[in-house]
């Protein structure tokens, strides 16, 4: 059994959803948490703390570099560094191309893929100075794949698998690896408001979840974010020791097709 006992992970946009998911396996298997997200922490911080390794929580709003810089420096100051960096943050708007609203593709660039490329190059010289470290980016299938109405979207996930690569390689000689995980259909809020968007015309709300997961997802179920933990976890391991540079879909047998 993996255990990260000693290690400190930062995982953003983990005060809910697919981020709080990964920090709960991440932190059942030893590491300290910093979480990372708007608003009232709190009860997220308790819910981590139960495992009994040391949380905190740091509100850096990931678009803004300067504030990433912060996140890391608490990191250092605080928990001794970040061995674990987990790029999970990232936001969503659909709309055709020549209807894409400038202000939301500034932003989810900013989010989705500026804000791994700051956090990594702020991580990355702590990690090389201890001789170990994980960068792990939540991308997603649309970083392999297009869907139409996603512009911003896709082309940030492509980015960050681009990103991906290149840290990959930058760090292969050394026990310092990074990997993109490529998750399908998760229910967080953002693929609720799809389901929430059909229903609104009239389809019932399991009907329209699975027509929403029958498009694309062959296993008719949604990924959770305890499998991307899991995943998390591996890439964490010596198991996961020589994959570098990998974009690892976990997608119901989409991109199968």
């Amino acid at each position: 059994m993996t255990t990260l006992s000693g290690k400190t992970a930062l995982v953003t946009g983990s005060t809910s959803g697919i981020g709080l998911g990964i920090a709960h396996v991440l932190a059942k298997a030893g590491a300290d948490l910093i979480l990372n997200g708007f608003g009232d922490a709190s009860a997220a911080v308790a819910d981590i703390a139960r495992h009994g390794g040391k949380v905190g929580h740091h509100p850096a709003d990931v678009s803004d570099p300067a504030q990433i810089a912060d996140m890391v420096a608490y990191a250092e100051r605080e928990f001794g560094g970040v061995d674990i960096l987990v790029n999970n943050a990232g936001i969503q708007h659909v709309a055709a191309v020549e209807d894409f609203p400038v202000e939301r593709w500034d932003s989810i660039i900013a989010i989705n893929l500026s804000s791994v490329f700051h956090s990594t190059r702020l991580s990355l010289p702590g990690m090389r100075g201890k001789g170990w470290g994980r960068i792990i980016n939540i991308a997603s299938v649309h970083g392999l794949v297009g869907s139409t109405g996603k512009a911003a979207y896709v082309a940030a996930k492509h980015g960050v698998i681009g990103l991906t690569k290149v840290v990959g390689l930058e760090t292969a000689a050394g026990n310092v690896t990074c990997n993109a995980i490529c998750p399908g259909w998760v229910l967080t809020p953002l693929v609720q408001k799809q389901i929430d968007d059909r229903a609104a015309k009239g389809v019932d709300p399991q009907q329209a979840q699975h027509d929403l997961l029958a498009e694309k997802q062959p296993s008719l179920a949604f990924v959770t974010p305890e499998h991307l933990g899991e995943l998390v976890l591996f890439l964490c391991s010596e198991a996961g020791s020589q994959v570098r540079g990998a974009a690892w879909n976990i997608d119901g047998g989409w991109l199968a097709q």
